[in-house]
């Protein structure tokens, strides 16, 4: 059998040359197993094992390891540093181990840009469903909001035409983010549509640094979280994507943020242990729903379109398995049962905006139930589309397990990597 080894430099080859098409290819691994993870397929489900993470910290250099398994069925291992400010640590090098269903060892592939890469690309099936993105506004300049900013131009570029870096000081990191962005080919630019997108930086020492913060989350259509604050990045209660941290202590938005609606996480256990403004508000898993629950119904609505019969029973059941009445209050203001608007505006959007919907509605029932059914559809639809969306992800060992399967097959069928034979 054959061992696959991908550096940090191969896996970056890969992922920077993706096409739309081989990024979606990517997407929909996930959002496949993110899927069947979270609405518990029968099935699969004894496959579906995700263990807690735990994690060691050496009492020298203070590097903290994470051990994240996850078996489906098939096992990953990443390491991160420590954040302990007393002590200059060492960063270990974290990687991803990938064992075939047999035990036998598939590969090994670093871990720095396969993480990032892996977090942005579930934010990413969120972003997919929003009707309008001019304007990002990026809080960090690590590899995280690299990642989450490429990957939306990958996917949005022609519709993005700012993109806003707010950092807490001026450092190489900052302005080596920028030049990452300069040093893409025009080709790719042209290509991927952004060409002509504006790159700013913040940095919170500037005086006009309120003014400025204040007018950046104004403008902006999508709001990144990237960075381990331990403060509130900004005194607001609109936001549309938040992004990983896995220490309790980590913040990125108001402890009262979330009163307007439903969080979206990519795993409420983790969510509830680990992520430090979720604890603060107390928000219980009733007001939490797993983007593994959400992401397939665009699939199945376009399955719908081809077979109606069929396809309405299993939409129908996917919606009925987000037990969402039971989520109230803040369920309540997704599907419209609310005093209060859906979307920003406070209005739903013209017949055209209905039409570039992620789903196909359904016509022709007259039957109470279906009218019920078709209904909650159409207030989730919109609220993806137009509403105030939060999303939370303190990441899943899974999550390194499918990307990074799916990334060493590209890598064989490109011919990228060390390739060992006979390791078994």
């Amino acid at each position: 059998m054959t061992y696959t080894v991908l550096s940090d430099d191969q896996v970056n080859a890969i992922l920077e040359s993706l096409t739309v098409d081989e990024l979606d290819e990517f997407r929909h691994v996930l959002a496949s197993s993110l899927h069947e993870f979270s609405t518990g397929v029968p099935a699969l489900e004894e496959a579906f094992q995700q263990p807690e993470r735990i994690s060691t910290l050496h009492p020298d250099t203070q590097a903290k390891t994470l051990y994240m398994p996850s078996c489906a069925p098939l096992i990953s291992l990443t390491t991160a540093e420590a954040q302990d400010a007393g002590v200059k640590p060492k960063s270990p090098t974290g990687v991803v181990n990938l064992f075939r269903p047999d035990g036998s060892p598939l590969g090994i592939v670093h871990a720095s840009a396969l993480t990032a890469f892996r977090t942005a690309l579930a934010s990413t099936c969120l972003l997919a469903r929003r009707n309008y993105v001019k304007t990002l506004t990026v809080f960090g300049s690590g590899l995280q909001a690299y990642w989450h900013i490429r990957l939306a131009l990958m996917m949005r570029g022609s519709t993005i035409k700012n993109v806003h870096v707010i950092n807490r000081r001026w450092s190489d990191n900052a302005a080596g983010l920028l030049k990452k962005f300069t040093r893409i080919s025009s080709e790719i630019k042209l290509r991927e549509g952004w060409s002509n997108t504006k790159f700013g930086l913040l940095i919170s020492t500037f005086h006009e640094y309120q003014r400025l913060l204040k007018e950046q989350m104004r403008e902006a259509d999508v709001v990144y979280c990237c960075t381990p604050s331990q403060e509130d990045l900004f005194d607001g209660t609109h936001l549309d994507l938040a992004v990983k941290q896995y220490d309790k202590p980590h913040r990125h938005f108001h402890k009262h943020a979330p009163e307007g609606g439903v969080i979206v996480v990519d795993n409420i256990q983790g969510v509830l242990k680990e992520a430090g403004e979720i604890i603060a508000a107390n928000i219980g898993p009733h007001q939490l729903v797993e983007l593994g629950e959400l992401v397939m119904l665009h699939r199945l609505a376009i399955e719908e379109s081809d077979d109606p019969t069929s396809s309405q029973a299993s939409v129908a059941s996917d919606m009925d398995k987000l037990d969402l009445h039971g989520r109230a209050p803040s369920m309540s203001t997704v599907f419209g049962t609310s005093d209060r608007p859906s979307s920003p505006s406070g209005s739903v959007g013209s017949d055209s905006r209905k039409s570039s919907s992620i789903f196909h509605f359904r016509k022709g029932s007259s039957s109470s139930s279906d009218n019920k059914k078709r209904k909650k559809e159409d207030h989730l639809v919109r609220w993806l589309r137009d509403g105030t969306v939060i999303y939370k992800s303190v990441g899943l060992g899974l999550m390194d397990l499918v990307v990074g399967m799916h990334l060493v097959e590209v890598a064989n069928d490109k011919n990228i990597g060390t390739r060992i034979e006979g390791f078994d």
